[in-house]
């Protein structure tokens, strides 16, 4: 993708080869005509003419700013550059977001024709729009891409804000803060970037802590995206039991995620799979790293990418993936990845196997910051591919919490229903009691503890055996469907590091076979 300089390089080289037709895309309008003024001000181009239309101020010229047509149509435009280019060698006009330039119309038909008047003369015409050009006029020259602005050029552009700045606030900035701004800003357009900058500046202090606060402010420039749900967490979505492993190596990663990559070959962590037991916590997990993170958390609704005509489905995984490298840094959140992407032993059509394909791509190559926290019940069904290593940065499995973790877990819903810590002799009980019980079968007692106590008036009206009983009556899944779950706790023992502090139980009497373990550096 090419920044403002490979991108005035090439216009450069289109210009002095006077190029019939160059049609320069892009969705900022302004970076492009800068781009274009800087092209026409090189000193061998000061006798070459150069014009520029627009729907608001007509024809002008590109570097006086006068204008030279009193007919401030499209149509006028084109019919004085008709007459120029067989008058005169050299000329370019430039047309800023003509109407419907993407299929073959009438018009798009005439600014082909009018191509053509320009190439018998050395003119040239240039197009600036946000659309594709029709292929027929596409053909006639040479098409260029201005992309947003990259990490060096939104650091430019930070940096000019901040000197210009320097001396009517205090700006605690210094380089590398401005080069973590910079690449969290990566997929902000230019205005964007300068209105963001004035937003945070305005309270009359750009601090330290602003850094975070910008990727958050640029997080609300994407509040309606299709295929992407904008998640607002809670306080208690930051609050999670056991699960030590995952934890302490999400918090390393959190370290790499806000680190300065410039200077290495090391890519942002890319994310992480979590498999294991329904309701352990795969799904808080994703709420608690963006709370942790202080990120902004987006999860990729898998119903919505999938539509019912060809190639719909495949266009949207794109158009998501794209957005999601534009609002990074986040924490993009795949729930229930394997009903999204496992592809059917019976489907014909392909289309499974096409999205698996955009999604494994953008997985492997995308070098944005958004961090993937994808969940997986049934994970038989993901495709293998998805699981080989370098797709994600880790595999854990999520499985029944041991005795501390089951400790650590009542601790936290006892003190979030019924508003108190657990007496140690109770909590002592309660931990025998919930043998085989996961997260969710916890926070479902405890919170049935909680609605009677409300109703009754408060907890010291419960009887005191009332929290042991609820424990002792409910009825944990791996009770409920033991096969299947000892079949998943089965594979992950063979195939993914245990997200909680100790190895997997067994069944009795079945042997363990060797695990993986989590290295850390430290």
């Amino acid at each position: 993708m090419p920044n403002y300089a490979d991108s005035l390089r090439h216009l450069d080289s289109y210009v002095s080869a006077r190029v019939p037709v160059i049609a320069l895309r892009t969705i900022e309008q302004q970076r492009a005509l800068r781009l274009l003024r800087e092209a026409a001000g090189r000193p061998s181009r000061s006798g070459m003419p150069f014009w520029i239309y627009t729907r608001a101020t007509g024809l002008r010229d590109l570097r006086t700013h006068a204008a030279v047509h009193d007919d401030r149509s499209l149509t006028g435009a084109m019919e004085f550059a008709a007459s120029q280019f067989a008058a005169r060698a050299n000329a370019t006009v430039i047309l800023v977001d003509p109407h419907d330039v993407a299929s073959d119309t009438p018009a798009v038909r005439h600014i082909a024709e009018l191509a053509r008047l320009a190439e018998n003369n050395m003119g040239s015409v240039v197009l600036v729009s946000d659309t594709p050009v029709w292929s027929g006029l596409q053909r006639l020259g040479m098409g260029l891409m201005l992309d947003l602005p990259d990490a060096e050029e939104m650091y430019g552009i930070l940096s000019g804000f901040l000197t210009d700045h320097r001396g009517r606030f205090p700006i605690e900035w210094d380089e590398d803060d401005a080069r973590r701004a910079a690449e969290f800003l990566s997929g902000a357009t230019e205005s964007e970037c300068v209105n963001l900058m004035a937003t945070v500046a305005a309270k009359g202090s750009v601090k330290k802590e602003d850094v975070l606060a910008l990727a958050q402010a640029k997080d609300r420039i994407f509040s309606d995206i299709t295929g992407l749900e904008r998640i607002h967490l809670k306080d208690a979505d930051y609050q999670v039991g056991g699960l030590t492993s995952l934890r302490t190596w999400l918090r390393r990663r959190n370290q790499l995620i806000h680190s300065d990559l410039r200077h290495s070959h090391l890519r942002p962590p890319r994310g992480v799979l979590l498999v294991g037991v329904p309701g352990c916590g795969k799904s808080l997990s994703a709420k608690a790293v963006a709370q942790e993170w202080q990120l902004p958390l987006y999860r990729l609704d898998m119903a919505s990418i999938h539509g019912k005509y060809w190639g719909e489905s495949e266009g949207n995984m794109r158009a998501a993936l794209e957005t999601a490298d534009r609002v990074a840094p986040c924490v993009l959140w795949i729930d229930e990845i394997e009903k999204g992407l496992a592809g059917g032993a019976g489907e014909v059509t392909g289309v499974g196997q096409r999205v698996i394909g955009h999604f494994l791509f953008w997985l492997q190559e995308s070098q944005s910051r958004s961090f993937v926290v994808a969940t997986a019940n049934d994970v038989r069904s993901l495709p293998p591919e998805l699981l080989r290593k370098g797709r994600f940065d880790e595999l854990f499995f999520v499985d029944l919490p041991d005795p501390e973790d089951r400790k650590e877990i009542i601790t936290l819903y006892f003190g979030r229903y019924l508003g108190k810590d657990p007496e140690p002799a109770e909590l002592d009980r309660l931990v025998d009691l919930s043998e085989g019980f996961a997260g969710s079968d916890i926070e479902s007692a405890l919170h049935d503890v909680g609605a009677e106590a409300l109703l009754d008036g408060g907890v010291e009206n419960l009887r005191p055996s009332f929290v042991q009983d609820t424990f002792a009556n409910t009825v944990p899944m791996i009770r409920v469907n033991p096969e299947r779950i000892e079949e998943i706790r089965a594979w992950g023992r063979e195939r993914a590091v245990p997200a909680g502090r100790s190895s997997l139980s067994s069944a009795p009497g079945a042997t363990t076979p060797g695990r993986r373990i989590l290295l850390m550096g430290d």
